[in-house]
């Protein structure tokens, strides 16, 4: 079962295309045009398991923030098709990561009701790069809002604003990769319901 999907995104404000192998080996390519926000997709992709490719011109003479969100309404499309009918998937899982001082969990229901509960709280407001930190939830946002998912991003500890911006995506992307892991032993999908 083929779990990739391609979505391509044309706005007056950005032009995105993002491909997704739900089951790769972490390899991505992305340019998006801001460098801090390339790294953190790459750093999905490594530790989601997945392979991505992100390419997005977008009205970075303005700010960042229709780039990033639109690329997480993109990917997140593109999650969503990847799932297909989310037959023999794991469903549910959590993952904390530290990087340094900072500890984020996150916890992931890939249960079709887009739902963000967001409590990473960064103390100031700083640019790591072009990259404004307050932009992090606008893109888990998107992308919750747009692959139908339930995610619980929690800041545990933490100061550096790099660092935690870090952890969070890592802890979302490990959580997504077990989130999404087909299990043989799951016959059909994991809902009372029948449907997800």
């Amino acid at each position: 079962m083929s779990r990739h999907a391609e979505v391509t995104r044309a706005t007056k404000e950005t032009r995105i295309r993002v491909a997704v192998d739900l089951d790769g080996a972490g390899r991505a390519e992305v340019r998006t045009g801001i460098g801090f926000f390339d790294h953190m997709l790459e750093a999905l992709a490594r530790h989601g398991l997945m392979e991505l490719t992100v390419s997005c011109e977008g009205d970075l003479h303005v700010d960042g923030h229709h780039t990033v969100e639109d690329v997480g309404i993109a990917l997140g499309q593109a999650i969503q098709q990847a799932l297909g009918d989310r037959r023999g998937i794991r469903r549910y899982a959590d993952a904390c990561v530290p990087l340094d001082e900072a500890l984020v969990r996150a916890v992931v229901d890939v249960s079709g009701r887009p739902y963000l509960s967001y409590h990473v709280e960064i103390a100031k407001w700083q640019m790591l790069g072009d990259y404004d930190v307050f932009l992090t939830p606008e893109f888990f946002r998107a992308l919750v809002l747009n692959a139908g998912l339930t995610v619980h991003l929690d800041l545990i500890r933490g100061d550096n604003p790099h660092h935690i911006v870090e952890a969070t995506f890592k802890a979302f992307a490990r959580a997504l990769e077990t989130a999404v892991r087909l299990d043989p032993r799951v016959s059909g999908v994991p809902s009372t319901k029948g449907v997800l």
